[in-house]
């Protein structure tokens, strides 16, 4: 595997995305989408630990939820992608995160789905994250991702992503590296929906180039 351009540094906070191979669904049912966020919950804490899947079948390990490797600030999984803003904490930590978890997923579901090979598109993606402004801005484009795909109206009609945990006291989400620079979650929520439309043109401006193009 080649080596990573941007180098993930303990502290800072990293945009992280991958696709399916050639583009293909990596969500199928209700049931791969929990799968995947349970996966996502057990593999952001310190190990070692045995695979998520002898953890599901023997209950015989309990994760220390205050040992953490990454910190998961928002996140969106859409059909045939997902998104991540994750704050690294140890050395390593979001490589380690996203390796077990993508590996560990694809394995759940090539048996389900009688498939082989590689799930997603090579390296994970990461984009450093290099002021407050980008910060809050990108938690937005996460959150607002299945509004302009079409996919939900407003961003708390999508089930699968972690807008609906910024207004609650549950998650996994550090929700507070977002809301501190709100008077409140309701700003947040202002914010977020005041660009529901311009992310909508925004993704139809990009079909119809893409069309244009064929």
């Amino acid at each position: 595997m080649p080596a990573r351009i941007i180098p993930l540094v303990n502290g800072q906070f990293y945009h992280v995305y991958n696709r399916g191979v050639e583009k293909r669904r990596i969500f199928e049912n209700r049931g791969t989408y929990a799968r995947f966020l349970q996966t996502i919950n057990y593999y952001r804490l310190e190990g070692p630990k045995p695979k998520f899947s002898n953890f599901i079948k023997y209950k015989v390990f309990k994760p220390n939820p205050d040992k953490k490797i990454v910190d998961i600030i928002c996140y969106c999984l859409m059909p045939n992608h997902f998104h991540f803003l994750i704050k690294q904490l140890k050395e390593g930590g979001i490589s380690e995160f996203i390796s077990k978890l993508t590996n560990s997923y694809t394995k759940f579901y090539n048996t389900k789905f009688n498939r082989v090979g590689p799930l997603l598109q090579g390296q994970f993606k990461a984009v450093l994250i290099e002021s407050d402004e980008q910060l809050v801005h990108v938690s937005r484009y996460i959150h607002l991702n299945p509004v302009s795909s079409f996919l939900a109206e407003t961003p708390e009609d999508y089930e699968w992503s972690s807008y609906s945990e910024y207004f609650k006291n549950k998650g996994i989400c550090i929700k507070e590296e977002i809301l501190s620079f709100f008077k409140s979650a309701v700003n947040y929520k202002k914010f977020v929906d005041d660009q529901i439309g311009y992310a909508q043109e925004l993704e139809l401006i990009k079909h119809q180039l893409l069309d244009a193009e064929d």
